[in-house]
């Protein structure tokens, strides 16, 4: 009887000291997961900085004196010289279109 306590209690034991150490290795688990994830966002930072977009300062230059080329009232619509007073008018004098 004597060796029957024994063993249910080394077997409870055992139970015991198993489930503890799968307890410690689920904890160590999350904790190597966090460090992982905390390690690829610093990454990512770094890639992100090292890789910084800027803009192309030469193509919006070169666009804006290509613009200036085509006169200060240019359009694609009117030219340079703008619209015509006489193509305005629809025919009538009042002194709101004349």
């Amino acid at each position: 009887m004597v060796m029957a306590g024994a063993a249910l209690a080394g077997t409870a034991y055992s139970i015991y000291s198993g489930e503890r150490a799968a307890d410690a290795q689920s904890s160590a688990q999350n904790q190597a997961k966090a460090q992982a994830d905390k390690q690829a966002t610093a990454a990512d930072q770094a890639q992100n900085r090292a890789n910084q977009k800027k803009p192309d300062t030469s193509a919006i230059l070169s666009a804006a004196g290509q613009a200036g080329k085509a006169g200060e009232s240019g359009t694609m619509l009117t030219g340079p010289a703008g619209v015509g007073a006489n193509t305005l008018n629809l025919g009538k004098n009042t002194l709101l279109g004349a």
